[in-house]
This record gives structure tokens, C-alpha cells and sequence, in this order.
């Protein structure tokens, strides 16, 4: 297994971003292009398998880089707890956004210093769950981005909240709480959580900006996934104008991952997974780029 570079980067309201950095091997000459991970709601860059997933694309030659969100509940010096619920309780789809946005500048601007040999106009994005809808937000509008992978993602960011009930005992409670099925833990998030997303509603509308949108996606989905249906695959690539679907027979949200994996292989459903992903970044991000390495 690979030892990452970790690093610590300013985020939103002033909270740190950890991040881990997974090298190929130096060449001399060779700049490497880089896959960001976006992790999903509940979700941290330590969780099960990723670290595994981080490997397998070290070894197709990408750099690969995972961090966590800032207000994701997890902190610096504890990276796979949930040990702040206050800030977990205070994200929002636009802090998300700017913490992706941070952290792409943040390896832009120190790639260079650190002598770390990355091509920053070779970036792919693959978002996990209901990372998917942010890193293709992000991805269509940033010009160092090529192409995203989803793995099992969510269509719509306000895929929780189809009841207008919830949602008015949300705004007259303030708060809604919700169970981390692993942990037993009582999560709550605050109403600015959806305050934050009516606000923004039409700069979050993935159905509107994958349509004009002209970035190739692959999207890849479990068809015995129980937390978000294939459903929502079928809708991302029926929305997208450029983009591959991959379904995977039987393959569950993460695709037979779980927190903590204690083995040093992945899961057959995340090798597929990973595999075509790796395939498909190495068609976008280096066959059809050779000008810019």
C-alpha cells in the first residue's frame, strides 16, 4: 500500500481540509495527471476501501488525491470519527463546492514548490454518492477538468427531500437528525443545509447543467444498490450529452466495500469499478491529451 503525502488546506468558515496525496513512482520528466476523490454524505477519504481504490490508479500512473470535506463531522487529528457534529451540522452544498474548489487551487499552487511532478491540465473527478453531483457541478465549469466518474451517485442534491412534510418540521424545528447506520451515532443538520440549496437552486441543477454541458462522464452504478437506485444512473446519463453508463450486476453502494476492510484486495464489484475508471480517465486524461504532457 502506498504511504500518502498529507497535507492541510485552509476551507470553508475558516475550517482545515485534510488531504492525502498517493505518488506513482519518480521519472524523470514525467508529469503525472491527477484524480481527485469527492467523498458522499457520512463519507470521509480514510473510509473502507478508498485507500485501496487510491493504489489501483497509482499503478495505471495517476497521482491521486482524497480529502475530506471541511464540514464533513470528521477533524485534522481524526480523520475517521465523527467527532465534530457541530460542524457536520452546519455544511452546506456551497462550502462542499468551495472546498473542492479550494483544494484544486491549493495543488495548483504548491505542485509546483513541492516539486511534485502533476499535470494541473490533466484532472479528473470521480464523486462517490452524493459526491457525484458536486464533483460534476464543479467539473463542468472548471477548465483544468477533463472528465468525471461517478460511482454511484445521487441525480439530484435534493434527492432526501421529495417530502414537503420533512421539510416544513425541518424549517419549524431547525434541526434534522439523521442515524449513521455504522456508527449508531445522531447526525444533525440544520436547516440552512436546505436554505443553502433553495437559495442556489438553479446553480445546483445537475439535470440542467449536464444537458449544456460537453465534458465526457462515465457513470457507474450497482444495480443492487440500496441506499440510491440505478435509477438515478439512468437519469444522469439520460441528461448528460456526452457520457458512458456502466452497470454493475448485484454491485451494492459500495460496491462490497465496508468500514474497516481489513483486506489488503479489493472487493470484485470495486475492481470493475475502478478498472473502467482507470480506462476511461486514461482515454480522456492521456490519450487524447498528449499535447499537454
Amino acid at each position: 500500500m502506498n504511504t500518502p503525502i498529507k497535507s492541510i488546506v485552509s476551507g470553508s468558515a475558516g475550517r482545515k481540509i485534510a488531504t492525502d496525496l498517493y505518488m506513482p513512482p519518480h521519472k524523470d520528466g514525467v508529469s503525472h495527471p491527477v484524480i481527485l476523490f469527492v467523498h458522499g454524505f457520512k463519507g470521509f477519504k480514510d473510509w473502507g476501501i478508498w485507500s485501496l481504490c487510491a493504489d489501483f490508479f497509482v499503478s495505471r500512473g495517476f497521482a491521486f488525491l482524497a480529502f475530506n470535506f471541511s464540514h464533513n463531522g470528521t477533524a485534522p487529528d481524526q480523520e475517521t470519527e465523527f467527532c465534530d457534529l457541530e460542524a457536520f451540522s452546519q455544511n452546506t452544498f456551497s462550502k462542499e463546492q468551495a472546498d473542492l474548489q479550494f483544494v484544486i487551487d491549493w495543488l495548483a499552487d504548491n505542485s509546483a514548490t513541492q516539486k511534485w511532478p502533476l499535470d494541473l491540465n490533466r484532472v479528473g473527478l470521480i464523486g462517490h454518492s452524493r459526491g457525484g453531483p458536486i464533483a460534476l457541478l464543479h467539473g463542468l465549469r472548471d477548465a483544468r477538468v477533463k472528465a468525471v466518474v461517478t460511482w454511484a451517485s445521487v441525480a439530484r442534491l435534493d434527492y432526501a427531500w421529495q417530502d414537503a412534510g420533512l421539510v416544513e418540521r425541518w424549517k419549524k424545528e431547525g434541526v434534522l437528525t439523521v442515524i449513521n447506520g455504522r456508527t449508531g451515532q445522531e447526525m444533525p443538520l440544520l436547516f440552512e443545509l436546505y436554505r443553502d440549496f433553495d437559495r442556489r437552486r438553479n446553480e445546483l441543477d445537475v439535470k440542467t447543467f449536464l444537458r449544456k454541458g460537453n465534458k465526457p462522464i462515465l457513470i457507474i452504478h450497482g444495480t443492487a444498490d440500496p441506499a440510491v437506485p440505478s435509477s438515478h444512473a439512468l437519469e444522469l446519463h439520460e441528461w448528460a450529452s456526452d457520457s458512458s453508463l456502466l452497470l454493475i450486476e448485484g454491485a451494492d453502494h459500495v460496491f462490497g466495500g465496508k468500514h474497516p476492510w481489513h483486506e489488503d484486495r479489493l472487493p470484485a464489484d470495486a475492481r470493475r469499478a475502478v478498472e473502467a475508471s482507470a480506462d476511461f480517465f486514461e482515454e480522456k486524461l492521456v490519450h487524447e491529451n498528449k499535447e499537454t504532457v
